[in-house]
């Protein structure tokens, strides 16, 4: 009992192919950067440099020293060869599977940051077409201007009136006195 884990769920241990994933994600590290190394430049020379001494070594050596036959087509080299191809194959497939797992992630969350930015955007385009709304119902300086200039020309047409009647409009009080004059501007 004293070997029992408590950090596991019951069972984990249980099984000759069960996996960790800690120990899945470090096969799958290590057969990409196989992976990544089969498929360079480099692999290409080495290997071809290591066909080149085998061929040399099994034609130009002493008989005794020989390990492959040219007479039946270097057959070890061939099943080297053969081998090598075995396990690059299910590497590459593992390395090229891990490599889609992550695309359709990355793609999954550029259409959620497309669905995002679109939403947003269509809020500031709404919000855009609000401010313009409340800016063309604002009243601008010039109209205030054309309707303060309607207003005195009313009140100096009522004077004009009152005066060609003839009331004298009482006079009215003076206003309080201002300690700081407002400037008038001509238009």
């Amino acid at each position: 009992m004293a070997d029992a884990r408590l950090d596991r769920p019951k069972g984990a241990e249980r099984g000759l192919f069960r996996r960790r994933s800690s120990n899945s994600d470090r096969v799958g590290v290590v057969s990409e950067g196989i992976a990544r190394f089969l498929g360079t430049p480099r692999f290409l020379v080495y290997l071809t440099v290591f066909c080149a001494a085998w061929l040399a070594w099994n034609t130009w050596a002493p008989e005794g020293l020989r390990f492959d036959s040219a007479e039946f087509g270097y057959t070890l080299l061939t099943l080297m060869l053969s081998l090598q191809a075995s396990y690059a194959a299910p590497l590459i497939l593992l390395a090229q599977n891990r490599q889609d797992d992550r695309d359709r992630v990355a793609a999954e969350q550029d259409r959620q940051r497309a669905e995002r930015s679109l939403a947003d955007t269509e809020y500031l385009a709404r919000e855009v077409a609000a401010l313009r709304q409340a800016i063309n119902e604002t009243a601008t300086r010039d109209f205030v201007r054309s309707e303060l200039r309607a207003l005195l020309e009313e009140l100096r047409a009522e004077d004009e009136a009152e005066e060609d009647a003839g009331e004298r409009p009482e006079p009215a009080r003076k206003p309080a006195r201002r300690t700081k004059a407002t400037p008038t501007r001509p238009s």
